[in-house]
């Protein structure tokens, strides 16, 4: 990758890493469905924004809207509500290393539903490793007695899981949409689901504290609207491979953040499975392997 794709790359890693934490900070004083009503409704208000001063083509067919509105549901909706309720419960650190585990269960889901997506043996190992790595971070031997923390845990998987489908989605009923529109459009669908379920499950909440303020304009504006603009630029420039570094990238910075400023502390369990999760990770994309070849 040229150097600029790097630090962008590095940049965009810095952003969604922080904003776990941010998220949790604002969860100190916003419940969790009013948090992600905030995020969905001002980022989609600046992509609009983007959308009409670079005047790009607005789609008209009902076909494509009702496509974006199923898009949101599956990447912003489901996704942000299930990590939002985990992350009352679990570390930031653990959430972001779960959430890792995206890109596995995006092979699975694409293996399954897309025919040009083969799941070869070197896939399947990486698969394998990854969801070992999930299963070491989460501690299965927790899961035997179930409770609080272990349902939070299962639920930012479910989340993962949710991402997943959203890709192969996304292949099948929105290619030849422009990126931004595509997002403008998804974050549009997941407002009109999130701002009514607000108002009923939480009724009006207007932040007062300075830092949830703060902190709902960073994962609102910086990392959801302007991430995902910074988003298609690096997929332009370095391929959705290179932007799978990105993955391995994020919980470092969510961990030491974490770490930082609510003092969290992980089990050595949990970085063993992140350990596994970036292996299987590195397997699938497959250049540290040709490497090895070579």
């Amino acid at each position: 990758m040229p150097a600029r794709a790097w630090a962008e790359l590095s940049l965009l890693a810095l952003i969604w890493g922080g904003s776990f934490l941010s998220i949790r900070v604002a969860l100190d004083e916003i419940p969790f469905v009013t948090s992600v009503a905030y995020r969905v409704g001002v980022a989609a208000l600046i992509l609009w924004a983007w959308v009409l001063v670079k005047r790009l083509p607005i789609p008209r067919d009902r076909g494509v809207w009702g496509s974006l509105l199923v898009m949101g549901v599956l990447n912003n909706v489901l996704p942000f509500l299930l990590m939002a309720w985990g992350q009352l419960h679990i570390e930031t650190g653990l959430t972001s290393i779960l959430n890792a585990g995206t890109a596995i269960f995006g092979v699975l889901v694409a293996a399954a539903l897309l025919a040009d997506e083969r799941l070869s043996a070197r896939r399947a190992f990486g698969v394998s490793l990854g969801f070992l790595g999930v299963a070491t971070a989460i501690g299965l031997h927790n899961l035997a007695n179930f409770d609080l923390r272990s349902a939070a845990q299962l639920a930012v998987v479910a989340g993962t899981v949710s991402y997943a489908f959203a890709g192969v989605w996304a292949r099948i009923r929105l290619a030849g949409l422009r990126p931004q529109v595509q997002a403008a459009g998804m974050l549009t669908g997941s407002s009109l689901v999130m701002v009514p379920l607000a108002l009923l499950v939480d009724g009006p909440v207007i932040p007062t504290q300075t830092d949830t303020i703060l902190a709902v304009g960073y994962y609102a504006v910086i990392a959801t609207a302007f991430a995902y603009l910074l988003y298609f630029r690096v997929l332009a420039m370095a391929g959705s491979g290179n932007a799978l570094l990105c993955t391995l990238l994020i919980p470092p910075v969510a961990i030491l953040l974490g770490a930082w400023v609510r003092d969290e502390v992980l089990a050595t369990t949990v970085y063993l499975g992140f350990g596994l999760l970036a292996a299987g990770l590195l397997v699938i994309d497959g250049r540290v392997l040709r490497l090895i070849r070579r």
